[in-house]
């Protein structure tokens, strides 16, 4: 592993999909560097998306990659993938040729991940019993709390 990636774990959360939802990102190991919150009415997949943008703008400025480790096959298979490359492809359309969703979200983000270069995203399952993804899990669900 490069002695200079920085790996952060990133979660969203909802409370009836759509509803109020949180999200929230930690740096590992030890989880010290981290951030979250909320939105009244959203959903599950939006809050995915923002605890990633969060996390790279935060992280973004600082030098070496990193890598984002998130439970979300939305967020992982999108870079993983290049779901993107199609939709960029297609004037922001999917595989359906339906407008895709969140790309108010997505845009930022993947331009994001482009200039930088050296971001990699990597899934864990969720509720697995990984320290760090049931950090995040538990700070977004918390967040959830404080939109109410």
């Amino acid at each position: 592993m490069d002695s200079g990636l920085r790996v952060v774990y990133t979660d969203g959360a909802c409370s009836g999909n759509p509803g109020p939802g949180g999200w929230a990102w930690a740096m590992s190991p030890s989880g010290d560097r981290r951030d979250s919150g909320g939105e009244r009415m959203t959903t599950n997949q939006r809050m995915e998306l923002v605890a990633v943008l969060s996390a790279l703008r935060t992280l973004g400025g600082d030098p070496g990659p990193i890598e984002v480790v998130s439970d979300s096959n939305y967020v992982v298979k999108c870079f993983n993938e290049k779901w993107w490359e199609g939709w960029l492809r297609r004037g922001w359309r999917n595989s359906q040729r339906e407008p895709v969703a969140n790309r108010d979200l997505w845009e930022p983000l993947i331009q994001m991940v482009r200039d930088r270069g050296d971001v990699t995203f990597r899934w864990v399952k969720g509720h697995s019993g990984d320290p760090m993804n049931d950090l995040v899990d538990a700070l977004a669900v918390a967040a959830i709390q404080h939109v109410r």
